[in-house]
């Protein structure tokens, strides 16, 4: 084919295919998709995303547990919709969270049950949605004014809610994220009150103990809340349950072979001890043999962490101006070894409370008189590792 014929071909097919082009762009233009493409998505209202999030869970608990791409789909919305809750209530980025927003998120949230929706679905929700479910029902627990109200009004009207978040510790997938949702729970009175009156407070004690670390360690934390932010619930729960739980406390804790099961537990210990809201069941607890012998054996640890905590709740029993006789003359039995013991034993920074402690307690033993006479069996203290 001759040049000029093929450039003038070329030259024509260009042409034609600019003016294709030139129709087709109004087409497009034209077109619903492309407009909305142009225009700023306008942000959905507290209220929207609350009811879009309701409804889609109610279709995620109905729903058969499938990997269909309807249900794929929803998940994928739900994620969009947990995250919007999240951002309301936490803010994005640098700005504040707007406090009427999250006011009228509350509301909608408790008035629609979605909580409820939130924790039976957790486990079927993505990752990182069940990472932000747990951090919005978190957040909803700490609001001020009308929202705390209702946050407590509404859970104080479904505490069988905490039945499955005490429960969530079984499942190692979601135990954090039902523990962080539990201990925020427990921030109201009412929802302390209820767990400690239930029988999940027993499991707490094999939780506690776990072999996976990060789920016993929370459970330990959760266990702790529990027993130390509301003081008169948790004084009259030790009051009503004093024999089981400390029986358990020094088997399954104190006595535990896993070094920081010990460690929380007898920190916990002195914590619940040293409250004067706990005053009638420090006296008790430092009035019974069993118990001290548990704490002279905490002594005896190689870890000084533990020794330093056992020490500040055996000084209980020495203190303890209405010692009972066979503790008196436990202690008389084993006075050369614990004045040895304590001689040499100092913490790794100075500490002016505790050398004056100590001194007291040393002091106490030394001027101790046996009730009856004691003869070598009465020994409990043996050497030590300081």
């Amino acid at each position: 084919m001759p040049i000029a014929v093929k450039k003038e071909e070329d030259a024509f097919r260009r042409s034609s295919n600019s003016l294709s082009f030139k129709k087709l762009v109004p087409k497009v233009l034209r077109s619903t998709s492309m407009k909305n493409l142009f225009k700023s998505k306008k942000p959905r209202t507290p209220l929207e995303v609350v009811a879009a999030t309701t409804e889609l869970l109610l279709y995620i608990d109905s729903a058969a547990d499938d990997s269909s791409q309807k249900r794929n789909d929803k998940l994928e919305q739900l994620d969009v919709c947990i995250r919007e809750l999240k951002s309301i209530l936490y803010g994005i980025d640098e700005s504040e969270p707007a406090p009427e927003a999250c006011a009228q998120l509350a509301q909608e949230f408790f008035k629609n049950d979605t909580m409820r929706l939130l924790i039976i679905c957790l486990p079927k929700l993505n990752f990182e949605a069940r990472k932000d479910a747990t951090r919005v029902v978190a957040n909803l627990q700490r609001q001020c004014g009308v929202s705390k109200s209702l946050a407590s009004e509404y859970l104080e009207a479904n505490l069988d809610l905490m039945d499955l978040l005490v429960t969530g510790y079984d499942d190692p997938l979601n135990a954090l994220h039902f523990g962080g949702m539990l201990k925020e729970c427990i921030r109201h009175q009412v929802v302390a009150g209820y767990v400690l009156k239930s029988e999940h407070m027993k499991k707490f004690f094999d939780y506690i103990q776990l072999p996976n670390f990060d789920v016993a360690s929370d459970a330990a934390a959760t266990f702790k809340e529990l027993m130390t932010r509301h003081k008169s619930t948790v004084a009259k729960f030790l009051t009503e349950n004093y024999n089981w739980f400390f029986t358990d406390f020094n088997s399954k804790l104190l006595q535990s072979a896993n070094y920081m099961t010990r460690r929380h537990a007898v920190k916990l210990l002195g914590d619940i001890l040293l409250d004067r809201s706990n005053s009638g069941i420090m006296v008790r607890y430092v009035s019974s043999m069993d118990n001290m012998r548990v704490l002279m054996n905490l002594l005896r640890e190689s870890h000084k962490t533990i020794q330093i905590d056992a020490f500040h709740v055996f000084k209980l029993f020495v203190a303890n101006e209405n010692k009972p006789n066979d503790i008196i003359n436990i202690l008389c039995a084993n006075r050369s070894k614990l004045l040895r013991f304590f001689d040499g034993f100092n913490v790794d920074k100075e500490d002016e409370m505790f050398e004056a402690d100590k001194a007291q307690i040393m002091k106490e033993i030394a001027e101790l008189v046996p009730t009856t006479p004691m003869n070598c069996s009465g020994e409990l203290f043996k050497p030590m590792i300081v």
